[in-house]
C-alpha cells in the first residue's frame, strides 16, 4: 500500500508541469518566509526576554529597511499574481482547431457526448496529443469538474457554460472526480478519463 503512494498525481498534460512549476514557486516562497519569521521571532524572543542585557533604546527609523521590506514582498507577490493570470487565461482558452465534448454535472454523474454524438456516464474517451475543449453545465447544483492528472479543474453551475481545456500526452486512465460537495451521493460522483493512443 505504502509503495503506490504518491504524494502528487502523475503528470498527463501539456499544462500539468506549469502548473506544478507554479505552486512549488508559491510553496517555496511560503516556506521561505514561514521560516523566516520563526526564527525571527525566536531569535528576538531570546534576545529580548525579561531579564536580558541587551540595549532596549529606541533607534531612529531606518527608511531603506522599510522600503526594502515593502518592496521584495510586492515584487514576489506581482510575480505570483502575472504567473498565475497567465496560467488561468491558458487554461481557459482553447485553441481553436480543439475537439469539443459537452459535459452535463447532475446528481451525481457527469454526463458527457462527443461531436459524433457518442454519449458516456461517468467515462470521458479522449486521443492522446489532442486538445479536448470541454463544455459544461449542471442541471441541478454546483459541481466542480476536476482531473487531478491532468491539473485541470472548473465549477460547473446550473443555468451557466463554462470552459476548459486539456491535452492529454500520456495514454491511459485518469481519475475525474466532483470536487465540490453537491449532496449526499457527492462520494459517488467519480468517473475516469481514458486516453487513447492514436
Amino acid at each position: 500500500m505504502i509503495g503506490e503512494f504518491r504524494l502528487f498525481p502523475e503528470q498527463a498534460s501539456t499544462m500539468a508541469s506549469r502548473v506544478d512549476l507554479l505552486y512549488f514557486y508559491l510553496l517555496s516562497v511560503t516556506a521561505f518566509f514561514v521560516i523566516l519569521i520563526c526564527a525571527l521571532v525566536l531569535y528576538f524572543g531570546i534576545k529580548y526576554r525579561r531579564g536580558s542585557p541587551a540595549p532596549r533604546a529606541v533607534h531612529p527609523t531606518n527608511y531603506t529597511l522599510e522600503v526594502v521590506w515593502c518592496v521584495i514582498p510586492l515584487v514576489l507577490v506581482m510575480v505570483m499574481f502575472g504567473w498565475g493570470a497567465r496560467l488561468y487565461f491558458e487554461l481557459y482558452d482553447p485553441p481553436p482547431d480543439a475537439m469539443v465534448v459537452h459535459v452535463v454535472g447532475k446528481q451525481w454523474m457527469w454526463k458527457t457526448q462527443h461531436p459524433t454524438g457518442r454519449r458516456e456516464i461517468d467515462r470521458l474517451h479522449v486521443p492522446v496529443d489532442t486538445p479536448v475543449e470541454l463544455r459544461m453545465i449542471s442541471e441541478d447544483v454546483i459541481h466542480s469538474f476536476y482531473i487531478p492528472a491532468f491539473r485541470v479543474k472548473t465549477d460547473v453551475l446550473p443555468g451557466r457554460y463554462h470552459r476548459l481545456w486539456f491535452n492529454a500526452t500520456k495514454p491511459g486512465r485518469y481519475h475525474l472526480f466532483c470536487a465540490e460537495y453537491c449532496g449526499t451521493g457527492h462520494a459517488q460522483m467519480r468517473g475516469e478519463v481514458i486516453v487513447l493512443s492514436k
